[in-house]
């Protein structure tokens, strides 16, 4: 390193339990690997967790820039010798801040540690009741904005997409949830067998199905060419065996299941549970309260529902080469293969 970054790195050298959020024990370091086991669902849940605790948004450029120079050198055979924990809190801070494939430095709003923090006045906004119209386009303009900027953000880099590509998919996830979202309003507000607070109610629940279709449209219009082309499907080692369409639509299934699964509870409960609050006289005569409460319960249920969805599948996830096209079976002798099913 050069003389400035040993400066940072003497500054910032890790001591041990001093970055760790988790008290699971720290396994032999491997560069580029995952630190939790991916295999089980409680490992893929603990290593969310610690992907996107925010206070990783709250790290120094100094040490950022520590890390990133530290783990370079450790790649490069040059690095001092420091314990596991050490150089796995230094891939944590790197990984949180840099796209793994680019390298560019993704913004605060898009990291998987700002996800909850920036993303939650938005979901509150989509939950706020009986809104107008024009309140329910921005919202769900909004929404989809955040999750376009997320998604590209955390791009696969390693197979080239065309940028109208994305476009093209927000596009669609804008079209789609705005549509659905006024028609089911509009559908509701004429419907003349419901009570003014029946109405009120099922309007808490609109947002659902808006999403959750305009999530699932921006996943196949943006990645379409995947089903087209493939994907890369590797060994254990890393290595690029070929290109497999079979893999890319379980790829695809995986992701929209995820982006389906992901607003279930962000959406769903907390209406419910705003329902029975506001049955409170305090609730009732007090705006302030409500808006406190709703923050709260909205915030809280995204907090807990992020990480349990995106756990449901490994991002690297395996297939046996007995389930590929007929052509793998003579490129490896391997029975298991691997891919990445993107975000």
């Amino acid at each position: 390193m050069g003389q400035n970054t040993s400066t940072i790195t003497q500054t910032y050298e890790v001591a041990p339990g001093t970055l760790s959020r988790s008290k699971v024990p720290y396994p032999p370091f491997e560069l580029g690997k995952p630190r939790f086991d991916q295999s089980t669902y409680l490992g893929r849940l603990t290593h969310i967790l610690d992907t996107t605790d925010p206070k990783l948004l709250l790290t120094p450029s100094e040490k950022v820039e520590c890390a990133v120079e530290f783990l370079e050198d450790y790649k490069n055979g040059t690095a001092p010798k420091y314990s596991d924990e050490q150089l796995w809190q230094w891939q944590r801070i790197k990984n949180s801040f840099f796209h793994p494939d680019t390298g560019e430095k993704i913004y605060a709003p898009f990291r998987m540690a700002g996800f909850v923090p920036f993303g939650s006045p938005i979901v509150i906004g989509l939950l706020w009741p009986n809104p107008s119209f024009a309140a329910t386009i921005f919202w769900q303009w909004l929404n989809q904005t955040h999750n376009a900027c997320f998604n590209y953000s955390h791009r696969n880099a390693s197979k080239h997409t065309p940028f109208n590509k994305y476009v093209e998919g927000y596009a669609g996830a804008v079209t789609s949830a705005v549509t659905i979202a006024v028609s089911l309003q509009a559908l509701i507000k004429r419907a003349h067998v419901f009570s003014p607070t029946t109405k009120m109610l099922i309007q808490r629940f609109i947002p659902f199905p808006a999403v959750a279709s305009a999530n699932i449209c921006n996943v196949v219009l943006m990645r379409k060419n995947e089903l087209e082309d493939g994907i890369e499907v590797l060994d254990d080692q890393n290595n690029v065996v070929g290109t497999s369409k079979i893999a890319a639509k379980r790829a695809l299934t995986e992701t929209a299941i995820t982006r389906v699964v992901l607003p279930i509870p962000i959406l769903i409960f907390p209406p419910i549970i705003m329902s029975v609050l506001e049955r409170s006289k305090y609730l009732t005569y007090n705006r302030g309260m409500r808006i406190f409460w709703h923050s709260i319960v909205v915030t809280a249920c995204f907090a807990i529902a992020l990480p349990h969805a995106i756990a449901l599948f490994p991002q690297n996830s395996q297939i046996n080469v007995n389930e590929l096209e007929e052509e793998f079976k003579d490129k490896t002798d391997q029975t298991v293969l691997y891919y990445n099913k993107g975000l």
